[in-house]
């Protein structure tokens, strides 16, 4: 697929506004998963470090790095469920 077919079917599409409204939650929900993997990653690079540098410290670095991984998912899930509502 070449870049003016996709241009075509989105300019097609721009009459429609229900496949707009479907096209950016799609972008939306993407982009909420993307951002909350790299966000987690970072988080378990982050304490995987920590841990390295004081491995006597392991409990309370898991217990936090759950936490925050925990309320990252939490936001990724609400942006993923408000994409999905546009398109109901």
């Amino acid at each position: 697929m070449t870049l003016m077919n996709i241009l075509s079917i989105l300019l097609d599409g721009v009459q429609d506004p229900s496949f707009m409204a479907h096209f950016g939650a799609g972008v939306g929900a993407g982009l909420a998963v993307l951002g909350a993997g790299l966000g987690i990653g970072k988080i378990g690079s982050s304490a995987m470090e920590a841990i390295a540098r004081q491995p006597e410290s392991v409990g309370d670095i898991r217990s936090n790095m759950i936490v925050a991984a925990a309320l990252v998912e939490g936001v990724a899930f609400f942006a993923v469920v408000c994409c999905l509502l546009v398109i109901l």
